[in-house]
């Protein structure tokens, strides 16, 4: 029966299940066995909410990082090692609110009410509660900055208000990019938090995130054919020693520790397999890294002429420029070259609109000073690099625009 089940996975369906299953773990992101590189930040938030779910201790913590730093992921992970306690699987109650959704969540009811009933429905159940008596009470606050913006921040000061008290125990647990959150609350807010934060600046090594990658995409050892499981497996091994492929993540590694990042590169790479090549090669990882890391603007073929027209009184000038600027440079270098084409002023201002319209250049004052279009200090929104990466990417480009472009890099 297994031979016959093995014999059945061969080919393309062993390919399509791989797929399917490696898909979906990219996807869907589960949360891991142990969060990588957050160890002292796991055990510090663990021991915080032990103690208010076994030993009716209230209190009040601030998880801050940069998006896709892995505070959700690391709050999840708290609270699956949490839960399998036998002291708080039928102890805990777990609100969570989001601002940004007006979404309240208690246990397995979910209210999107206003937000005055749920702040009532909410205080009423905990006023009514002592330590002795009452079930441990988790609050999970997302977009924790958005909640200062409340008139009189009256949610927070309750709940931090009943952390302080001798009622129901309760854990109020922030989630927040804002590294100046605590600026935000009012005096009184304040001063009944406990000013505990939890920074998250990922420790991850290189030798680590690899260690994610052949992970992530490694087949598990229940897969249905060991045979094909193996050879992927192998696969994986090797392409994870490749030095291409080991700069390339080098890369992605540097530019964002992010792994939803890496997700999206392996996704591609993982989708290019094929009957014609059942295993991940390097060629997937260098298409996928291309594709992901496609710049929309040096790819835009409005960057040409006129933004090495714009760069050069823009490195004259050292910070700023206006259009007049750039009329006046660009009468200056016909003068200097022939070949250039000429180009009348309100051809040279339309042009111009169209960068301001692409924002590849932006004005400097936003419109807060009133001053004649054409006298408007504007600032070039492209690095070296992506003006260069343009000009590769324009056949007909001239060579006097090409050597006017190297002048003003080199």
């Amino acid at each position: 029966m297994s031979k016959r089940r093995s014999a059945a996975l061969t080919g393309a369906q062993g390919i399509s299940l791989a797929q399917k299953l490696l898909r979906e773990r990219l996807c869907h992101q589960k949360l891991p066995d142990q969060p990588v590189g957050l160890d002292s930040q796991y055990k510090h938030l663990l021991e915080l909410l032990r103690r208010t779910a076994v030993h009716g201790e209230s209190n009040s913590v601030l998880i801050v990082g940069p998006r896709g730093s892995g505070k959700t992921m690391l709050l999840g992970c708290v609270l699956r090692e949490l839960m399998s306690l036998k002291e708080a699987q039928k102890n805990v109650l777990l609100v969570e609110l989001n601002e940004k959704l007006q979404l309240c969540n208690v246990g397995f009811l979910v209210f999107q009410g206003s937000f005055a009933e749920n702040l009532a429905f909410l205080l009423e159940a905990l006023k009514k509660g002592d330590k002795s008596s009452s079930r441990p009470v988790l609050f999970v606050l997302d977009e924790f900055d958005l909640f200062a913006h409340h008139k009189n921040q009256t949610l927070l000061y309750n709940l931090l208000d009943v952390s302080q008290s001798a009622q129901t125990p309760v854990a109020v647990l922030g989630l927040t990019c804002r590294l100046d959150v605590l600026e935000l609350l009012e005096k009184r807010v304040k001063s009944r938090f406990s000013h505990r934060q939890i920074h998250l600046f990922s420790s991850l090594s290189f030798a680590q995130y690899l260690d994610v990658v052949r992970a992530q995409l490694s087949l598990p050892p229940d897969f249905p054919d060991p045979k094909f499981s193996d050879e992927w497996n192998h696969s994986v091994t090797k392409l994870c020693e490749d030095k291409t492929v080991e700069e390339i993540l080098r890369r992605n590694f540097n530019g964002s520790k992010d792994f939803r990042s890496l997700h999206s590169l392996l996704f591609l790479a993982v989708s290019r397999v094929s009957v014609s090549h059942s295993t991940l090669r390097e060629a997937d990882l260098i298409e996928a890294w291309r594709l992901i890391s496609v710049d929309s603007k040096a790819n835009n073929p409005s960057i040409s002429r006129w933004s090495i027209t714009v760069r050069h009184p823009h490195e004259c000038y050292k910070w700023c420029f206006t259009s007049r600027d750039v009329c006046e440079f660009k009468k200056f270098i016909q003068r200097k070259s022939h070949s250039i084409h000429k180009f009348e002023k309100p051809v040279v201002m339309k042009a111009f609109e169209h960068l301001l319209q692409l924002e590849l250049v932006r004005p400097v004052d936003s419109g807060v000073c009133k001053v004649q279009r054409e006298y408007q200090l504007m600032r070039l929104m492209l690095e070296h690099g992506q003006v260069m990466e343009a000009l590769q990417k324009y056949p007909q480009c001239p060579t006097d625009v090409k050597q006017w472009a190297l002048s003003a890099f080199g």
